[in-house]
């Protein structure tokens, strides 16, 4: 049987974001197809932060999974690579981008997530952790002003979160595509998550009835914005 290869990117939400609202959580879980997954959450957009570990350690042990967490500035595990390819969920957090591919590339950190979904462990994100999956994304350079930023390339095109929440954000991002600076792309809500199967867009869901995604591309020098099939998950 041919392992299917799954990347759930997350606008916004989750346990960092929704506190009180672990339907996004609990959906990534779901695809593991596991009673009882392993997730281990990966901090380093965030320069490892200990709050933001402590909230995921409270929010997943109240969900039917065996957590953990991976501090790349200070590995917290006897072997990293074992420790992650052991894992049913790679859970990436949000926060700066450019930190996060900084170092996972001087650690080669990139090359073992991509065993992982070739083995078939999930491979999920917010924001920041959303973006990284893609070949493009975008990011704030400066307070208020916004750049794009090479992904790593696991999914085809750009991805823009915090979609409609952000309009500095957004208006960027569609700057961009339309002058071929970024490829065409997909724009999340806050409170959606694209899954990926395969490389292809699968489903989107969301955990907040109000929530969209939108296809985002450049189609004879005009912007062209459509809005994609969202699944509550209420």
């Amino acid at each position: 049987m041919t392992t299917r290869q799954q990347i759930i990117a997350m606008g916004g939400g989750g346990f960092s974001m929704e506190p009180d609202n672990p339907r996004l959580d609990r959906y990534v879980l779901e695809q593991t197809g596991q009673d009882r997954p392993k997730v281990c959450f990966l901090p380093t957009a965030s320069f490892d932060s200990q709050d933001y570990i402590d909230r995921f350690y409270h929010a997943f042990r109240q969900l039917h999974c065996e957590p953990s967490h991976l501090s790349l500035k200070s590995p917290n595990v006897p072997d990293v690579h074992e420790h992650l390819l052991a894992q049913d969920v790679l859970y990436v957090g949000g926060g700066d981008l450019m930190n996060l591919l900084d170092q996972w590339h001087k650690q080669r950190f990139d090359l073992i997530l991509k065993q992982a979904l070739e083995k078939g462990i999930v491979l999920a994100g917010v924001a920041a952790g959303s973006m990284c999956w893609f070949e493009a994304g975008i990011v704030e350079s400066t307070e208020g002003q916004y750049a794009p930023a090479k992904g790593l390339g696991l999914l085809a095109g750009s991805n823009c979160v915090h979609y409609r929440s952000d309009v500095a954000r957004r208006v960027a991002y569609h700057r961009y595509v339309l002058r071929g600076i970024m490829p065409a792309g997909v724009g999340a809500d806050d409170g959606v998550a694209l899954h990926y199967v395969d490389g292809a867009l699968a489903r989107v869901v969301s955990s907040r009835p109000e929530a969209l995604a939108y296809r985002v591309e450049a189609l004879k020098n005009t912007l062209i914005e459509r809005d994609l099939p969202v699944d509550y998950l209420g």
